[in-house]
């Protein structure tokens, strides 16, 4: 696996940054186009081994070497670790975040083998099991991680009211390349 041009990222970001100086894209007045410090591999490994997971590598290696959110698609990367400064503002995304961590959820069998699309119209909570969330993209509409079985380390959408739960990338890498990419 190809590491990150961290160096290239930042960039990319602080020209996008300077092409949107009001913020109208998309999730900018979100994530402001900030990047957050990398983390650690201790501190990596730690939450692993606190949620007995591993990572997939696209994702692991981005916050290693570019940063941990939250300049990203949608409304910008949450973080892995440590919760959004902003937490305490009653968004559903901290929810969400806050649930993501409890004991073991991270770690159980992801339960679809197939997309579900549609409207799914029931408590989506069984259904991101073994997966972390990545973005929010508003009206309860998140991007997830799978973090373990044969889809491990797709992105998949979760539209409980309207699109139901589907991939929408191939990998972490992919994901957030294309956002980086578009104009």
């Amino acid at each position: 696996m190809e590491n990150w041009d961290g160096d290239g990222i930042r960039a990319r970001i602080r020209e996008m940054a300077a092409l949107d100086p009001g913020r109208q894209r998309f999730g900018a007045d979100t994530h402001r186009y900030a990047l957050a410090p990398r983390l650690p591999e201790a501190e990596i490994r730690r939450f692993e081994e606190s949620h007995v997971i591993e990572l997939p590598m696209e994702y692991r290696s981005f916050v290693a070497e570019v940063g941990d959110g939250p300049a990203g698609p949608c409304h910008g990367l949450m973080p892995l670790t440590v919760s959004r400064p902003e937490a305490d503002e009653e968004w559903a995304v901290d929810a969400e975040w806050r649930e993501d961590r409890l004991p073991g959820r991270l770690a159980e069998p992801f339960p679809l083998a197939a997309p579900l699309p549609g409207r799914i119209g029931a408590p989506t909570d069984a259904l991101t099991r073994g997966t972390l969330m990545l973005a929010e993209r508003g009206c309860g509409i998140f991007i997830r991680l799978v973090l373990n079985g044969p889809r491990a380390g797709e992105v998949w959408q979760i539209d409980p009211d309207w699109g139901g739960f589907v991939p929408v990338s191939s990998g972490f890498r992919t994901w957030y390349t294309d956002w980086l990419e578009s104009p």
